[in-house]
């Protein structure tokens, strides 16, 4: 007999921990059936190193001896002054236990701790390549409050000469700026204007979510980088800066961890709107990607998750190379709608 149990990954066993990365990379090859799992001891340094600001819920369904995770759910939310209205929930069930009831029982989890916390909205991300998914989002009424794509370029069809071309453009309409480069950790001298400096991804498309701005502070921008080289990724960032008044404009940056050496993950690029239309972007993404030419020959793909409506960020992708690789959509419901469907 199945049994759901609480399940906290920061003081979980290795041993279940481990059980939880099996499933999640049998889930993993669904979505991402071109991609390497994801290493144990990977997952197992991740969990224990969540940020502290991230508040997170998680529940296990068992098999009688404990020896396999069938299914598992979780219900996040952040320790913060924006966005208290809203968890992100998230449920994995092994594709032979689909349609036995497990998600409804794991979501009625999720909507007791959203009630608990009085947190009336959950967003959940579905994927093309999981349709069952979407098909929960539907029946309970969700509304497809962002419908996005993971773009994928494959550096074999990189046209090269296109990024030296942004990069003359730049030397000739930013002659006011400068380019400069962080790698690991951000210098502990400029964080504070780092911290605004990301914000600019606020200005991205929303769609329909009912979110607001995500202002991190530097001890959270911290915290999201132990986790983050806990689990071995490296990060490269690359920011363009007002050279009369110091002032950073904008910034792109890229994530690589040595487990899938040929996948490179494109992050964030914003321009603040008051330095668009300066081929500010542009120079960025062509410098990063020289930079990735350079020094990551081992990288054959680098995937963006993008809006789509994002029209000025999906030109510059699209004039480099990026294709769909993968549709997604961020959905949103009541807690209200979500004991609705629960009754019935």
């Amino acid at each position: 007999m199945c049994e759901i149990k609480s399940f906290d990954p920061r003081n979980a066993s290795d041993a279940e921990l481990a059980l939880l990365n099996d499933l999640q990379n049998q889930i993993r090859a669904e979505r991402l059936p071109d991609d390497p799992p994801i290493p144990r001891d990977e997952a197992i340094r991740g969990a224990r190193h969540i940020p502290p600001f991230v508040n997170v819920s998680a529940w296990a369904v068992w098999n009688q001896d404990a020896s396999q995770m069938i299914a598992n759910a979780s219900c996040v939310f952040l320790n913060t002054p924006e966005n208290k209205h809203m968890v992100e929930a998230g449920i994995e069930v092994q594709p032979e236990f689909r349609r036995h009831g497990w998600a409804r029982k794991l979501l009625a989890e999720i909507a007791r701790v959203m009630e608990r916390e009085s947190r009336p909205l959950m967003l959940a991300n579905t994927n093309e390549r999981i349709p069952a998914g979407a098909a929960l989002m539907e029946r309970l009424g969700g509304e497809r409050g962002l419908e996005m794509h993971t773009n994928q370029l494959k550096i074999a069809e990189l046209n090269r000469a296109l990024i030296r071309e942004w990069l003359a453009r730049a030397d000739e309409r930013a002659t006011g700026f400068e380019l400069g480069l962080w790698t690991g950790a951000y210098p502990e001298a400029d964080l504070e204007a780092i911290a605004l400096l990301l914000r600019v991804m606020n200005t991205s498309p929303r769609g329909t979510l009912q979110i607001e701005d995500f202002n991190f502070t530097p001890d959270q921008l911290r915290q999201q980088e132990k986790s983050m080289f806990e689990r071995g990724t490296e990060r490269w960032t690359l920011y363009v800066r007002e050279r009369a008044t110091g002032k950073f404009a904008g910034f792109t940056e890229v994530f690589w961890n040595p487990n899938r050496p040929a996948i490179l993950s494109q992050g964030g690029t914003g321009v603040f709107p008051e330095f668009r239309n300066l081929s500010l972007g542009r120079w960025l993404k062509a410098a990063m990607l020289e930079k990735i030419l350079r020094e990551r020959s081992q990288v054959q793909f680098i995937r963006t998750g993008n809006a789509d409506s994002n029209a000025a960020m999906l030109k510059i992708n699209h004039e480099l190379g990026f294709k769909p690789y993968m549709s997604q959509i961020v959905w949103q419901v009541q807690l209200a709608r979500v004991k609705e469907y629960l009754r019935d």
